[in-house]
Formats: structure tokens, C-alpha cells, sequence
């Protein structure tokens, strides 16, 4: 199942990529990252036939947020160029961009796609899993991550509305108790899932998945990538030492 489902994720991150090169803007993979799990999960739920309730509120676990998170890529970058990351590889790579977008752009989210949607398939291989008090913990897990990263997006877009606000910091709502608190409630989903998982029997390896995305979210392509932004900002110095860079806390006083 495992192997099927990633020649499916193959072949849609190469039709992506033909758009991409056609269109010159390799940005659009980003639209593709939510869909693709959705994709994931309900290609192995139909191929195992597994239609239990816990293969289900994965599948519509994995759906709530892949579909939300496509619909805020889309509004972002419809109409747009291309995105000054995958524009400035594109001069970098010179003549090889082709090639080199085809492997480090699309080919890599796809197996970044299998590593983190791993637990999703294995959930499906298990027919007939039961609903248990961990199921129901995994499941509040991912709530609560949900919760961050929709409210978290929610006020930075309110924020944004504000022309008043126009170069300055969001330091309030969840981003007063972390700086990155839709990139918190994303990796706290798939520690969600995680659970889910393991309450059906998934091997214990399947934690892949948490440790991969929380560690590209921590250290590669989310907090890192912001930070660099929020520091040119004024007041980002002080917004810093009073409040947590990922994981939620109480503002500390006095700062």
C-alpha cells in the first residue's frame, strides 16, 4: 500500500511540476502540499477498503486541513508571481533549473508528503480498528492544533486588514503566548495523529512523521524563514524576550 500510494504521489507532484515549468512559477507547489494529503488519505482509505469510524475521522481530519490550508495558499498567490523563494532558486540554478526544480521543489515535497503521511496510510491498513480513550485523546490532540493554527491565521489576517498595522508586529490573541502559533497548531496535528495511530496498533516507528514535520517547521522552512522577516521589524526584540518562539507560554513580565 505503502509503494502505491507513493507512485500516486509521484505522478501528481509531476503534474505539478509540468504546470510549474509551463507556466514559470514553481510556486505552485505550495497550492499542492494540503491537497496531496488529502489525496494521501482518502486514495489508501478507498484502496484498503477501510471505512471504520477511526479510518473515517482521520480522513476527515486529514481533509479539514488540507482543504482549509489549500484555500489560504490559493487566496494568497492566485494572480500573483512567483514567490521570491522559488524566484530567487530560479536564478540561482541557472540553465538547471529544470532539472533541479524537479527534484529539490517537487520530487522532495513528495517524499517529505509520504514521510509525514505515513501514520495516515497505516491507519487505513488496519481494518476494523476500534474507537478507544487514546483515539479520543489523539483526536483532542489535533483538535487543539487545529484550533491554533486556523485562530492563529485568523487574527494575523484580521491584523493584516488594518492598514493602520502596515509594518508592525501582531503581538496579540495566540500570538501573545507564542510567535508562531499556526506553525505550533500544524505540528501539534500531526502529533495528533500520531496517537490516533498508535491507539489502533500502528508501530511505534510511524512517530516519523511528528519529528519530521516539527522539525522542518522548527528549524528549515517555517520559523526560521519568519523570524529573519519579523527581525527587521521594529519591537521585535522585546516581542521576543517576553514571548516564546514555538511552543505556547504566558508572556514573561516585565519585558
Amino acid at each position: 500500500m505503502v509503494f502505491e500510494t507513493l507512485l500516486v504521489v509521484t505522478l501528481y507532484f509531476l503534474a505539478f511540476f509540468i504546470v510549474g515549468t509551463l507556466i514559470k512559477n514553481n510556486s505552485i507547489v505550495d497550492m499542492g502540499w494540503g491537497i496531496g494529503f488529502v489525496l494521501v488519505a482518502v486514495y489508501s482509505m478507498v484502496r484498503t477498503g477501510n471505512y471504520s469510524v477511526v479510518s473515517l475521522l482521520t480522513t476527515l481530519m486529514v481533509t479539514l486541513w488540507g482543504g482549509r490550508l489549500f484555500y489560504h495558499i490559493f487566496k494568497r498567490n492566485v494572480g500573483k508571481p512567483e514567490d521570491f523563494r522559488y524566484a530567487n532558486w530560479r536564478k540561482e540554478w541557472g540553465k538547471w533549473v529544470v532539472p533541479r526544480s524537479l527534484f529539490q521543489v517537487y520530487l522532495l515535497q513528495g517524499l517529505m508528503m509520504m514521510i509525514i503521511g505515513f501514520p495516515i496510510i497505516l491507519i487505513h491498513e488496519k481494518s476494523g480498528s476500534e474507537f478507544g480513550v487514546l483515539t479520543a485523546i489523539g483526536i483532542a490532540v489535533w483538535l487543539t492544533g487545529y484550533y491554533f493554527e486556523v485562530v492563529g491565521d485568523a487574527e494575523l489576517k484580521k491584523f493584516k486588514s488594518n492598514p493602520e498595522n502596515k509594518g508592525k508586529l501582531i503581538t496579540t490573541g495566540l500570538w501573545a503566548l507564542t510567535r508562531h502559533p499556526n506553525y505550533f497548531g500544524e505540528a501539534v496535528m500531526w502529533w495528533g495523529i500520531f496517537i490516533v495511530a498508535i491507539s489502533v496498533g500502528v508501530p511505534w516507528f510511524a512517530i516519523i512523521s511528528p519529528i519530521t514535520i516539527t522539525f522542518l517547521l522548527l528549524f528549515v522552512s517555517g520559523v526560521p524563514l519568519l523570524e529573519k522577516s519579523m527581525e527587521k521589524r521594529p519591537g521585535f526584540e522585546a516581542y521576543a524576550k517576553r514571548t516564546n518562539k514555538f511552543f505556547p507560554w504566558f508572556p514573561k513580565k516585565g519585558v
